[in-house]
Parts: structure tokens; sequence; C-alpha cells
């Protein structure tokens, strides 16, 4: 309301302007660039920092976000009961497992006072570090995107993990794609993804952008046990070879 009374009165002024000039402009000018902070605090994240530093010994940890509609939980309206929250199958394995090697975030673009709750629901273990709200987001284009930029984190230990990831991040080369849950009761896309993000924290690549990339927007989950299969039977294929030298 008070957005569309400022324009409304600025339009007012403009319109006083075209008759009397000197002070009406100048009253005009201030009162748009009023207008125009405080659509800014609408379409900019809240801060440049929207996370704390991390500690000294956990420079090398890396930074798991986590998107929440479709992606841990799915959210259903219905008549005869109104809104519905439902988790996602495996989602307490997932947080619980991966807690272990990640700083996990939650980055959401809904209002907080949606977020907070469901968090509190869904992680009763807390394993969830930080949860961001739309207030997080950047508004252009009519959509609240995530950006990856603004979380004073190292983007290269960055993974975005979303149903809808490069829909709805300013850095595609982050985003790690998964299914989204509409309540299939044998969904298992979070288990699946365990083992790949497992990999990454043990194995701690210089940069995860150049190890999504190589997956090219494909299955991560799927393709990752590919390469796995494909690895050990390559080292099966040299040990044998190896066997065959010695004799």
């Amino acid at each position: 309301m008070l957005v569309i009374s400022l324009i409304k009165y600025g339009g007012l002024l403009y319109s006083a302007a075209m008759t009397v000039p000197a002070k009406a402009l100048e009253s005009y000018l201030d009162l748009r660039r009023l207008v125009e902070e405080h659509l800014l605090e609408y379409t900019e994240p809240t801060s440049d920092k929207l996370l704390p530093d991390l500690h000294p010994l956990e420079q090398h940890v890396f930074t798991l976000v986590l998107d929440l509609n479709e992606t841990l939980l799915y959210t259903d309206w219905k008549r005869e009961r109104g809104w519905r929250t439902f988790k996602r199958p495996g989602v307490d394995a997932f947080l619980e497992h991966l807690a272990k090697f990640y700083e996990i975030v939650v980055y959401s673009d809904q209002m907080n006072m949606y977020v907070d709750p469901v968090c509190e629901r869904l992680d009763t273990n807390h394993c969830i570090r930080y949860r961001l709200s739309r207030g997080a987001t950047k508004y252009q284009d009519g959509k609240h995107y995530r950006d990856l930029s603004k979380l004073n984190r190292d983007p290269t230990k960055i993974l975005y993990v979303s149903a809808h990831a490069f829909d709805s991040s300013l850095q595609p080369e982050n985003c790690v794609p998964i299914k989204p849950y509409k309540l299939e009761t044998d969904d298992t896309a979070l288990l699946d993804l365990i083992p790949f993000l497992e990999y990454v924290a043990r194995n701690s690549p210089a940069d995860i952008r150049q190890v999504l990339q190589s997956y090219e927007r494909k299955d991560i989950a799927k393709e990752f046990l590919e390469r796995s299969k494909e690895y050990q039977r390559r080292v099966q294929e040299q040990k044998q070879q190896g066997r065959l030298w010695r004799r």
C-alpha cells in the first residue's frame, strides 16, 4: 500500500512539475528516489552476506543449498481439509546423513512465516544450519530467484539441489537438478542422490562447477551410478591384467 500511495503521489507531483517546474520537480525527484529505494528492498536480497562467515576450521566444507517445494516436500490443497504438507520419502535419512559432510542451508522463495514452521516440523534433528526465505531472493522478471553469489560462501563449494534448479537460480553452474516430488509413494530421488553428494564431500574437488558441467544437465544420480560401475569394471580389468603379468 505504501508503494502504491507513493507512486500515485509521485504522479501528482509530476503533473505539478509541468506548471511549477522548480519546486515541484525537485520534490518529485526526491520522492521518486524514495520510491525506487523502497522498491529495491523488494527486488534485491536483504543483504550481500546472507550467511555469517564460516568458522576458520570449516573453510574446506561444502555448502549444500536445498529448495523446499517439490524438492524436500510437497504442499497440497483440498477443499475439505485445506493445505497439507507432505515430506518426501527419504528426506530424514538424506538430511541426517549429509549433515555429517555439508553445511546444509534451505533457500526458499516462500515467506518466512511458511518456511520457519515447515522446517521446524521437517528437521526435528536440526540438520539444517540456516534457513533463507523470500526476503533473501532476487526479484527479477516477475520471479524470485536464489542468488547464490550472496551466500558469503566460496562459489566453488556450493551445490544447489532443487526440482526447479535451472529455473530458480541465477547460478546454473551450481545446480543439481532433481525430479519434482508430487506425492509418488515409490519416490527414491533423494536417497539416489546421496552417493554422488557424499562422493563430492569426501573428495573435495577444486571446483564443483566443473564437476557439474561434466554431467551436462543429465540425471546426476543415475549418471554417477553408471560412471561408478564403469570405474569398478576398469579396476577389475586392471587387476586381471596384473595377475596375468605376474604369471
